[in-house]
């Protein structure tokens, strides 16, 4: 059974520190990094908003994509969340 995977980005606020990740439960994580439940980076910079997704048939598809969107320059990525979020709002509402 192929599981589905999701690509996302988390952002202390609009312009600010942003984390690109990579989970097959996308609620269940931005949850945790919202509560600070696990330690890691999103903790120590407060990226507690998620400003962009994108979901994919397959994790390792996800995966991929996100080894490849890490290697961006900032612009890009900034350009990415833009294009969908301009005013980088919280998007964790509209999964649950």
């Amino acid at each position: 059974m192929v599981r589905p995977g999701f690509v996302y980005i988390m952002a202390s606020r609009k312009n600010g520190t942003i984390y690109i990740g990579v989970t097959t439960d996308l609620p269940q994580r931005v949850w945790q990094h919202r509560e600070g439940v696990i330690e890691g980076f999103t903790k120590e910079y407060g990226c507690k908003l998620l400003v962009w997704f994108e979901a994919f048939e397959s994790i390792h598809d996800a995966r991929q994509f996100e080894a490849r969107m890490k290697k961006w320059n900032r612009a890009w990525k900034i350009a990415r969340i833009e294009e969908r979020n301009p005013e980088w709002a919280d998007l964790f509402e509209t999964l649950v």
